[in-house]
């Protein structure tokens, strides 16, 4: 049974809204690149209180983007790359406010299968293969989504091996996470290595 809440951030409080509002976990795995995924997941949190205390993809998406980028590069940034990042954020509501009706839980409610879902994904700004099936690992092991072939669209992410943050459903499996991606870059290898 998938735990309530996730165990990436550090705070509680940035954990359990990844668990409870889909756009801020979406938005998580958006920025989960060339920095720490504490620092990714817990910034959505921080955009909601910067945004007036809601994400809102319709609003986010009808907001100018100049002035939604300079929310993101607000001291303390939002990412690494708050500018380049910000305008990726602002592209990814715009496509959940009009290809979705401004709900991103749909991206992957309305996937009759497990191909059609990493399509879906895919097609997302900031989405990229691996990225895609990652999150597509995240949406089954941790929230139950399972769409019908969904284990071989997702592979390898699908399988036992705490790699990713898919497979941090505690504290301490999110330790063996770290663990597998320091082992695999001293290797030089990758996570679906």
């Amino acid at each position: 049974m998938p735990a309530d809440t996730f165990f990436i951030t550090g705070d509680a409080e940035a954990d359990k809204l990844l668990h409870d509002d889909p756009l801020a976990l979406l938005l998580g795995m958006l920025l989960d690149q060339q920095v720490p995924m504490e620092w990714a997941f817990a910034s959505p949190a921080k955009l909601r209180d910067r945004l007036g205390g809601q994400l809102d993809a319709t609003a986010m998406a009808a907001m100018d983007q100049e002035a939604f980028v300079t929310v993101f590069c607000d001291k303390p940034a939002l990412h690494r790359f708050p500018g380049s990042m910000g305008k990726r954020a602002h592209e990814l509501c715009r496509v959940i406010a009009e290809d979705y009706s401004g709900d991103v839980s749909r991206v992957w409610s309305d996937a009759a299968t497990g191909d059609e879902l990493l399509a879906r994904l895919k097609a997302l700004p900031g989405f990229g293969g691996e990225k895609a099936k990652i999150f597509m690992a995240v949406l089954a092991k941790r929230l139950g989504v399972r769409p019908p072939g969904w284990e071989t669209a997702a592979a390898p992410f699908s399988d036992d091996v705490r790699r990713t943050v898919a497979d941090a459903d505690s504290p301490e499996h999110l330790l063996e996470v770290r663990a597998f991606k320091k082992m695999m870059k001293a290797k030089g290898k990758g996570k679906a290595d």
